[in-house]
């Protein structure tokens, strides 16, 4: 009887926790949409922006939707073939979390790379409308000016020493010729750095939130395998 309460137990916990796979599988899929969408609104790292990453999370999202369905089914009717096929399936998606936890790693490593050079080819296409609206609009939420600093934009006008007037602290038509060595004026710090650290900030809570879920599926996976090993050896559980 000891036993059989045990794998009551089990069961119900398997089925609550697949309830808990059901949320994390819907917050996956939104989490990889907001990234998709904020890499997307960064044309500072174009490349990124087409990264897989935010496609895998919600494609993982979804397949983890499905998988709570053989979860659930299997844990409540305690058939052995639907808990394998659950315990099968989280595995694999344990296994594709991890290689997409390290590649967003190697990613991030590149990170000052992708930035540095994003910029400097939004400088130097300034007069694309695209860019131009990007690039205003990070110089005056960021407050910086230019990539490495307000130097970078020394063939804005030939007089070598005017800036675009989003580098301006007090922003008015015009205020940026002849500012560029002008700290009362205009912001001289680069937005490399303000960019970085906007996007390792985000990239700490999607990480944040990737263990907590990969915790919780380790724990599902415990008690699938738990309850497996009940089913099989021919317990009564109900």
């Amino acid at each position: 009887m000891a036993v059989e309460g045990g794998m009551k137990c089990v069961k119900f916990l398997l089925f609550f926790f697949n309830f808990i796979f059901w949320l994390c599988g819907l917050a996956l899929i939104v989490l990889g949409v907001l990234v998709q969408m904020t890499l997307h609104k960064t044309p500072v790292i174009k490349d990124a922006a087409g990264s897989a990453a935010p496609l895998v999370l919600i494609v993982i999202g979804v397949i983890i939707f499905f998988i709570a369905f053989f979860g659930c089914c299997g844990a409540w009717k305690e058939n052995y073939c639907m808990v394998t096929m659950f315990a099968i399936l989280l595995s694999i998606i344990i296994i594709a979390e991890i290689a997409t936890a390290i590649a967003a790693y190697v990613f991030r490593d590149k990170l000052t790379g992708l930035v540095d050079d994003g910029l400097k080819d939004m400088i130097e296409h300034y007069n694309n409308t695209e860019y131009k609206k990007s690039l205003d609009r990070f110089q005056k939420e960021l407050k910086c000016c230019g990539a490495a600093n307000a130097t970078d934009w020394v063939h804005y006008q030939p007089d070598g020493i005017s800036v675009p007037d989003s580098c301006c602290k007090n922003i008015t038509l015009n205020c940026g010729l002849k500012a560029m060595n002008d700290a009362n004026k205009i912001y001289t710090n680069g937005c490399q750095s303000a960019v970085e650290n906007f996007l390792k900030a985000n990239t700490l809570w999607i990480a944040v939130a990737a263990l907590v879920i990969a915790f919780i599926e380790i724990l599902g996976l415990v008690f699938a395998c738990t309850l497996m090993r009940g089913i099989r050896s021919g317990y009564e559980v109900m």
